[in-house]
């Protein structure tokens, strides 16, 4: 089978979705230029960057009412925004957030979760989430849509500090099986990581690899 148009296609719904997964959930909070706080969550969103650690996500518009979506709006005019880790745990309450609303609603109060203070972000984190990022704008990008008024935004963003709770943790490690991420697959389905396993590169030597990664880390902390 070949699809030249993903739009266009003889399946039961269009497969696009679920073929590049699972896509970690970006559980993004942002805070308005009037102090209104915003919670929602994008399927669009990974890692894109080691030195300084760099996330991205993707918020796809606009709104029913034609405005762009407040994620977007709210990080381009403050210049921040935090990145919350939704679990297995979360998943029914991140669905709430999904939900289109006005920009003045409480999506932390609707899906019953708590705002915590972030340390150098105006922006509140989902204080039930075991991460969060906080994250200063690095540059936000509208792409080329061949369906307007749907518009294809990133946003790309510095994690300038991060949240973690030590829970997740075994031996200094994060701990996938306490930590249990939830991913996006496609229609209505998502996944929940619980174990993973570990293929060495063969090109390299992991005590190597660790010593000269720590000596990375020693250099970057003196340059701070």
């Amino acid at each position: 089978m070949f699809i030249d148009d993903p739009r266009r296609h003889t399946l039961r719904f269009n497969p696009w979705k679920a073929l590049v997964v699972p896509r970690p959930i970006g559980w993004v909070s942002t805070i308005s230029r009037d102090g209104v706080p915003n919670l929602a969550p994008f399927s669009y969103f990974n890692g894109v960057g080691d030195f300084p650690p760099m996330v991205m996500f993707a918020p796809i518009g606009p709104k029913p009412d034609g405005d762009a979506k407040d994620s977007y709006t709210n990080a381009v005019e403050t210049q921040e925004f935090v990145v919350n880790i939704a679990t297995r745990e979360l998943a029914e309450r991140m669905n709430l957030t999904s939900e289109h609303l006005p920009p003045a609603a409480d999506e932390f109060a609707l899906a019953g979760l708590s705002a915590a203070p972030c340390r150098k972000v105006r922006a509140p984190r989902v204080a039930e989430s075991p991460v969060s990022l906080e994250c200063r704008l690095v540059t936000a990008l509208r792409l080329p849509t061949d369906a307007p008024p749907i518009q294809n935004n990133i946003v790309i963003g510095e994690v300038i500090g991060i949240h973690l709770d030590e829970r997740i943790l075994t031996d200094g490690l994060v701990d996938i099986a306490k930590y249990r991420p939830l991913a996006r697959l496609g229609y209505f389905d998502y996944a929940c990581v619980e174990e993973g396993f570990a293929i060495a590169r063969p090109d390299l030597n992991p005590t190597e690899v660790a010593a000269e990664l720590g000596a990375l880390m020693n250099t970057t902390r003196a340059r701070d």
